[in-house]
């Protein structure tokens, strides 16, 4: 098993653990990732987009005007694709994005992002993300100590002081380690993670 220094909020090492390297330290598979975060996006989307045919939009059931004799092009309909206030001829139509992965491939996905942080060396584990109060400006004292930014930091319970003090800072996310997720790791640089969050993914991925 891979070991990593433990650090507290004021950049002294604490201590050193062991990482299950199964979790943290497996082989990037960087289909899987690609995968994954094809996965999350596409079920963010509402595919609630629609527009209507020209069977579907209102007026124009009358020819317009006779077939001949008018020295206009023939026309069977003014709500056709080609009119003003016509229907759409091949629009979007309301549909769901979402595909199907397997729970394996899900959690191998999820090891490989984590992995790629830890081999990047973007990865620092804390003891405790302990701040005294809510503060934004105690957050980025912390997180300025360890020269870091666009970060998740991921704790391992529900922490009113850090998720509130990290709400508003751009380019810095704050998950509870039950919601750590293949999108969110890679799309912030860094990774910051409390020992108990480091116990729980082990747990749940390993």
């Amino acid at each position: 098993m891979a070991r990593i220094a433990v650090y507290d909020i004021n950049k002294n090492q604490v201590s050193e653990r062991e990482i299950s390297d199964a979790v943290f330290n497996a082989d990037v598979k960087g289909y899987l990732i690609h995968d994954m975060v094809r996965y999350q996006q596409a079920a963010r989307r509402q595919g609630t987009a629609s527009t209507k045919t020209r069977s579907e939009v209102s007026g124009g059931g009358k020819k317009p005007y006779k077939q001949k004799g008018t020295g206009n092009a023939r026309q069977g309909c003014i709500r056709a694709p080609h009119y003003v206030g016509g229907g759409a001829a091949f629009g979007p139509n309301p549909r769901d994005y979402n595909f199907k992965l397997n729970r394996k491939v899900k959690k191998a996905a999820l090891k490989s992002a984590l992995s790629a942080r830890f081999k990047a060396e973007k990865f620092t584990v804390l003891n405790a993300f302990d701040l005294e109060k809510i503060s934004t400006k105690g957050f980025i004292e912390v997180i300025s100590r360890f020269d870091i930014s666009n970060v998740l930091v991921v704790i391992d319970g529900a922490d009113a002081k850090v998720e509130l003090s990290a709400r508003n800072l751009p380019n810095v996310k704050v998950l509870r380690a039950e919601g750590v997720n293949v999108y969110d790791v890679m799309k912030y640089r860094h990774l910051v993670l409390t020992e108990g969050a480091v116990a729980h993914l082990e747990g749940a991925l390993a």
